[in-house]
């Protein structure tokens, strides 16, 4: 099979005709932020902390049929999911606060009149559920050996995959179109019988989704004063069918991403950038590796800023959005599938660790030794070890090192000491436990280095002499930084 490599520059060109997801039907990250799936990296609660977010229908023609899921950290079991009914050019919102005290676990609650069902909006706030992760009544997963009470719940991520896209001038269409008053933010849709008592799915309902979709989240606190604020990832090119799933159940998933194009039945396609911008196609037998391609990273680059004259303080997500279909094992029984290495709770209760490599530099090129720089020592040297992972760059004397982290809060932590008080991480992922970190190969052999990552670093910084009784508290976040890796095992490059 022969393919053409295309540079940045060609792929800009075209995309700025048909856009990027024009070029073929193939699973990608689109640029943009326009998307068929949003990946929202990070929700937390902890700190008495609220996670805010949107998604935009930005199709001025169809309505969107959306899969809403939370996912908590640990090990990515389902807290909550719903459908989401978006009409044309519609904006829904939601926020992600605690149910109670700081041992209580979280809940979402909404205003917006966009439809869902269950009524979101009409319910209250919706406490997360336990049930995937102990093993409740009613739920199909078993219990995985982490933690089984409420608290679980506190931080996590979640996603939205579009199931399909409504038809106008169908039932559905009709129920989910806004009626506007002429009055600003006033517009309502009934929410009728199509929802209620049909089934959305009924044919000529639904078409194939055609994308278009944007997000943003954002994690306040209002009693300190601190926002920090993201994009969604944006998944395009996802499937080519309509898949959509009434709520409760398991589908659709990332497992599900189908191209048209693929040399494998209900395969998948994959586009990624390699090294100097080529454009690499990839195609995969099994979907959830095209998702994973596109997120698979060898190194993750960002900075730290920590500097105690400052009260400064920095937090590294790092969210592993396909891992749980990789090492939980109601999906893979009793052996991890590459480029993750345990199963969850293989061999610690609560974790699926994977090693990296870090690599700390300060602003004047000093660095660290190379070899394990977390703190406090684990058992299992320079590893994460969750879906949702929150590197924290704490001193080894800090008594939070290791069990919470100094921006978020947050209890899914590994710490880094910091050398000096600023500078940045290079975070190695394609070697570690005894050999390489690489997905499967594609149809002709093409192999993939690292592991599928995403997220960002936040810090705050405390002024506490502004003016007398007054405290100021400043935050930035940015998104990570990545290089990425592809050979074939035929020993020629990818292309």
């Amino acid at each position: 099979m022969k393919r053409n490599s295309l540079t940045t520059a060609v792929v800009a060109g075209i995309a700025g005709v048909a856009g990027f997801a024009g070029l073929a039907n193939a699973v990608d990250l689109n640029p943009d932020g326009l998307g068929q799936v949003l990946i929202y990296p990070y929700y937390t609660v902890n700190k008495g902390q609220s996670t805010a977010f949107s998604v935009v229908n930005t199709d001025s023609v169809n309505g969107k049929a959306v899969k809403v899921r939370f996912l908590e950290g640990y090990n990515s079991r389902e807290v909550l999911d719903f459908n989401l009914f978006l009409s044309p050019n519609d904006v829904w919102t939601a926020v992600i606060t605690q149910t109670g005290d700081d041992s209580s676990g979280a809940q979402v609650s909404t205003a917006d009149h966009s439809c869902t069902t269950p009524s979101v909006a009409s319910l209250g706030p919706v406490p997360f559920s336990t049930a995937a992760f102990n093993g409740g009544a009613g739920s199909p997963f078993p219990a995985d050996g982490g933690p089984t009470d409420v608290t679980r719940t506190r931080e996590g991520y979640f996603e939205l995959i579009s199931m399909g896209d409504i038809v106008p001038g169908t039932p559905l269409f009709d129920t989910t179109l806004h009626d506007q008053t002429g009055t600003p933010d006033a517009g309502t849709p009934a929410c009728g019988s199509p929802i209620a008592l049909g089934n959305p799915g009924t044919p000529g309902w639904l078409a194939p989704p055609t994308g278009g979709l944007f997000g943003a989240g954002q994690v306040v606190n209002i009693d300190e004063g601190t926002l920090y604020t993201y994009n969604a990832e944006a998944i395009d090119g996802f499937t080519a069918t309509t898949l959509f799933s009434t709520s409760g159940l398991l589908n659709p998933s990332l497992l599900q991403a189908n191209t048209n194009n693929s040399s494998f039945p209900g395969g998948a396609v994959a586009y990624i950038f390699g090294a100097g911008g080529q454009l690499i196609t990839l195609d995969y037998a099994d979907g959830i590796d095209a998702v994973s391609a596109v997120f698979t990273a060898d190194t993750l680059y960002n900075e730290f800023f920590t500097d105690a004259n400052l009260g400064a303080a920095t937090d590294w997500v790092v969210t592993f959005p396909t891992k749980r279909f990789y090492v939980d094992p109601f999906y893979v029984g009793t052996s991890a599938i590459q480029p993750f290495v345990e199963v969850f709770g293989e061999n610690i209760d609560g974790q699926s660790n994977v090693e990296v490599a870090p690599q700390l530099y300060d602003r004047e090129e000093g660095t660290t030794t190379s070899g394990d720089i977390f703190s406090p020592p684990t058992s299992h040297p320079s590893a994460l070890p969750y879906e949702v992972n929150v590197i924290s760059f704490l001193s080894g004397s800090d008594p939070d090192a290791g069990s919470k982290s100094g921006v978020f809060g947050s209890t899914l932590v590994s710490n880094i000491p910091p050398y000096g008080s600023d500078g940045w991480l290079r975070l190695g992922f394609a070697t570690g436990d005894a050999g390489s970190h690489t997905l499967r190969a594609d149809a002709i052999g093409q192999v993939v280095t690292g592991l599928p990552a995403t997220g960002f670093m936040g810090y705050n910084v405390i002024n506490a002499n502004v003016t007398a009784g007054v405290l100021a508290n400043y935050g930035g976040l940015f998104r990570h930084r990545s290089s990425r890796t592809c050979a074939s095992t035929g020993g020629v490059g990818c292309s």
